[in-house]
């Protein structure tokens, strides 16, 4: 098992037991992999979900640009929506796990097609 591999299985552990989601695998992976290395950078990884400027980031570099959203409040009400889902206490907000709860909160898995 690769490193992507094993972060994979990480996020979807997570999505599983914090979350209380089945991860559609194929599509956790998609969205792993357009985290590009990201994912293996200990502070890009995760979410600062306590900072106003990271979710901000959130919404206009992916809700935005990569799938295609029109900005409005319905976006912040939706990264805080998946933020309660994983949990305001869990230090570790993965970002590709809130990636692709945001997907599919938004129907957008096309975008990964």
């Amino acid at each position: 098992m690769g490193k992507r591999d094993e972060k994979i299985a990480k996020y979807a552990d997570d999505l599983k037991n914090k979350c209380g989601m089945t991860p559609d695998m194929d599509l956790l992976t998609k969205v792993t992999i357009g985290c590009g290395p990201s994912i293996y950078n200990p502070d890009a990884e995760t979410v600062a979900a306590g900072q106003e400027h990271e979710l901000e980031t959130v919404k206009n570099n992916f809700l935005v640009k990569k799938l295609g959203l029109t900005d409005g409040p319905q976006l912040m009400d939706a990264i805080n929506a998946v933020i309660e889902t994983y949990g305001r206490s869990e230090r570790n907000k993965y970002r590709a796990v809130v990636y692709y709860m945001l997907v599919k909160h938004f129907g957008k898995e096309s975008v990964y097609s």
